[in-house]
């Protein structure tokens, strides 16, 4: 729960930041991926495991309708199946990112509060500064495809790509 908390505040606190241009279209952005975290009492379920795939699919289609160019993760795949979280690194997605050359990076993290209380953030920053351009944070009550669907969809449009 710390983790989201320490999120939170720290969205809150880029205030202006998150109000930056969205990436304009061409631009190329390495996405990590979105990470599990389990702080309930119950196991990770295989459903969960593949609504964050399909979470990760819906972010990688997003992108490429709107324009931005997925960077190809291959040359830093070691370094990042070494990383236990890339959405709390110490700036590791950041220096990633710059290796592959890319504009921005994208990385998210889902956290099983319960098994009916999930949150959900993604977070976009430009590669110069490691500063974060977009990011938003979300709470959803359901634990079905429809309810992680609505909340990445809801982060994409509110968020990540809005006007």
């Amino acid at each position: 729960m710390f983790r989201v908390t320490a999120l939170l505040i720290s969205l809150a606190a880029a205030g202006a930041a998150l109000a930056g241009p969205a990436p304009e279209k061409g631009a190329t952005v390495a996405f990590l991926g979105i990470h599990l975290i389990n702080t309930s009492p119950l196991p990770l379920r295989p459903e969960e495991t593949a609504r964050k795939a399909m979470l990760e699919e819906q972010v990688r289609a997003r992108f490429a309708e709107e324009g931005l160019e997925l960077v190809d993760l291959a040359p830093v795949a070691e370094e990042l199946d070494r990383v236990a979280n890339p959405a709390n690194c110490y700036g590791c997605d950041v220096r990633m990112a710059r290796k592959l050359g890319a504009d921005y990076v994208a990385v998210g993290e889902v956290q099983k509060v319960s098994e009916l209380i999930l949150s959900m953030n993604l977070v976009l920053r430009e590669t110069g500064e490691g500063r974060m351009v977009r990011g938003r944070s979300v709470d959803i009550r359901s634990n079905t495809d429809n309810s992680w669907s609505r909340g990445i969809r809801y982060i994409l449009n509110t968020e990540i790509f809005k006007e």
